[in-house]
């Protein structure tokens, strides 16, 4: 079974993630995603307290058969179809503004 970890340590775990995914939290949004982390966390060890042993694994629980699409083939756009609305193009590909600093 888990060992509670302290309210510090939750702190400290939800502060790194937020660094991480840029955002920026406040105290009290910290000490309630720290309570929210504690329950979830909680939670799951309750699940991994209960006796699977004989439980066949799924990954859905709809029985669903065959979601793919017949292999047929239709009618796309050829490239300069595709292009025409294109404020920007440039050999064959839209022209886009760049995401990434250098």
């Amino acid at each position: 079974m888990r060992q509670p970890k302290s309210d510090l340590q939750n702190s400290q775990n939800i502060e790194h993630v937020a660094k991480l995914a840029n955002l920026p939290l406040s105290n009290a949004e910290l000490a309630i995603y720290s309570e929210q982390l504690d329950k979830i966390i909680d939670y799951i060890n309750q699940l991994n307290q209960v006796d699977t042993k004989g439980v066949e694994p799924t990954f859905s629980v709809r029985e669903i058969t065959n979601v793919f699409q017949t292999g047929e083939q239709n009618q796309s756009l050829t490239a300069t179809e595709a292009l025409q609305n294109a404020p920007v193009h440039k050999d064959n590909f839209f022209v886009t503004k760049g995401i990434f600093e250098d």
